[in-house]
């Protein structure tokens, strides 16, 4: 069974499961307002050294810490360090995660605390 369109704000109507061109618009817009705000990856802290650390830590720890899949790709911090260096640079603040679990459920946990 499936479900009935629903009404979009702007007065159109969109399938359910979907988001009404508005809505995408409306996204982009504001993700493009706080990417203008924000600081390069570099300026972050995501230098050279970085990669190097990363290379190293994945190397030792192959395996996604949330959904335990081997090919992790990303090293998280777990408390997000916010540019204090010292919690940048503590080795026991990362973990592995895969592309999908860090994009999707490690991202929904940061925007709840």
């Amino acid at each position: 069974m499936s479900r009935p369109p629903h009404l979009c704000n702007c007065g159109r109507t969109v399938a359910h499961g979907t988001r009404c061109q508005c809505q995408i618009a409306a996204t982009r817009a504001r993700n493009a307002r706080h990417d203008a705000k924000r600081p390069t990856a570099r300026q972050r802290g995501y230098s050279r050294k970085w990669e190097q650390a990363r290379t190293e830590w994945l190397f030792h720890h192959p395996c996604c810490a949330m959904c335990g899949k081997a090919g992790a790709t990303v090293v998280d911090h777990i408390i997000p360090h916010r540019g204090d260096e010292k919690l940048f640079w503590d080795w026991r603040n990362w973990q592995s995660l895969c592309a999908r679990c860090h994009n999707s459920a490690k991202q929904r946990l940061e925007r709840r605390a």
